[in-house]
């Protein structure tokens, strides 16, 4: 295989494995009824199917960043797309359980390809991280956004399991590309990395870091709103006077106006002061769209503004983690290490945050006071952004 193939079967394997990053779970929302009826899924357990990917990438984040590191991110990223795959075919068995358990699985697997897709571009593609990044980026939105749409229509005509397992084939392509990247070789480089001396680094973690402990807590707020804003929208906006279907409807405008952000956010940070705009885009935009809802009277167009708001920010401050994972290290083991610290504690904060936020709404009996205290995040995820941006690596001061 010519150098030119593997670059473009590399390319496929990018985007294979980005259009596996959210599609197991955006497809399911519309398929609950009926799995509900099919296996007798609880509706309290019907939560878990959100909740526990949430989590499962929490914990298996950081161990897949450091397993990165040290065996190589591609043999790594073969072993979180087998996980992902077995978790994809698992649900199809008809017991609340192996659906369950399934979905720990895949969430697993989601962990892997999280992470180490940042180190995998920084390593194969040193000299054009942005244009790599956003081809994965973009197919993980964009099939999300499909599976969301199309699960329930194509279900209605096959059936669910029929459905899900037709989904579900993403994964072993997936992991067959990748298969074939790695017989075609080169193979990562696992090397023990030095010190500008020559002496080797034997404890080379993030987690003594000053700088990457606020990029975990900008990855943590931007998730825990992404996340909590996509639960509790629609009862906002009916809480302020809108329809069912006006309120839903909005709400899917906020997942998909973020696309063009999505597929432009890498290359806006290439510029001078890329960083800084797109930092001024997710904090911005956020709070713009917070404020908007809050202004009395139900005004439809206004509302419509807020939502592409808060879907523009919500690209940009996700798209902007991926830049600074790669920007803020100087080689793709610390990339992947740094991508399962913050992914660690982020994905914490957004297995959280929409329960809280519903707790509080519970107590209060009023949205208000909520969104002002996510207002309250947005402003400080905004502060760590211009944290980051002043510095360059996270071993600064450290080496």
């Amino acid at each position: 295989m010519s150098r030119r193939e593997r670059t473009g079967l590399v390319i496929l394997g990018l985007v294979l494995a980005g259009a596996n990053l959210r599609m197991p779970i955006t497809m399911m929302p519309p398929l609950l009824p009926d799995l509900k009826a099919e296996i007798g899924l609880p509706t309290s357990l019907a939560g878990l199917l959100t909740t526990i990917p949430l989590l499962a990438f929490a914990l298996a984040s950081p161990l897949m960043g450091k397993a990165g590191a040290r065996h190589g991110s591609v043999k790594v990223l073969m072993m979180a797309l087998t996980v992902l795959s077995a978790g994809s075919y698992l649900r199809i068995i008809p017991s609340v359980w192996a659906l369950l358990i399934g979905t720990a699985a895949l969430g697993i697997g989601i962990a892997g390809g999280n992470v180490l897709l940042p180190a995998v571009i920084k390593e194969r593609f040193p000299k054009s991280i942005a244009g790599k990044t956003t081809l994965y980026t973009t197919a993980q939105v964009l099939v999300a956004s499909l599976g969301t749409a199309t699960s329930g229509i194509i279900a209605s005509h096959i059936g669910i399991k029929s459905s899900m397992g037709l989904f579900a084939l993403l994964g072993p392509i997936a992991l067959a590309a990748w298969l074939l990247i790695w017989i075609s070789g080169p193979k990562d480089k696992t090397s023990v990395e030095v010190k500008n001396d020559g002496r080797p680094l034997v404890d080379r973690t993030p987690w003594r870091s000053r700088l990457a402990w606020v990029i975990l807590a900008y990855f943590g707020m931007q998730s825990m709103l992404y996340y909590s804003l996509l639960t509790w929208l629609p009862s906002i906006w009916q809480a302020v006077g809108f329809s069912a279907v006006v309120a839903g409807n909005l709400a899917t405008l906020f997942q998909l106006s973020g696309m063009p952000l999505t597929m432009t956010v890498p290359l806006i940070a290439e510029r001078k002061h890329g960083l800084a705009i797109v930092n001024g885009i997710a904090g911005g935009g956020f709070a713009l769209g917070i404020l908007g809802i809050l202004i009395p009277g139900a005004n439809l167009p206004l509302n419509v503004v807020s939502a592409v708001c808060m879907g523009l920010a919500t690209a940009a401050s996700f798209s902007i983690c991926i830049v600074f994972f790669q920007k803020r290290t100087t080689s793709a083991a610390d990339t992947a290490r740094l991508s399962g610290m913050a992914q660690s504690g982020g994905y914490l904060f957004a297995a959280i945050g929409p329960v809280a936020l519903g707790a509080l709404n519970g107590l209060l009996h009023t949205w208000t006071p909520i969104i002002l205290l996510v207002l309250v995040v947005i402003i400080t995820m905004f502060a760590a952004g211009l944290v980051i941006i002043r510095h360059r690596d996270i071993y600064e001061g450290l080496d």
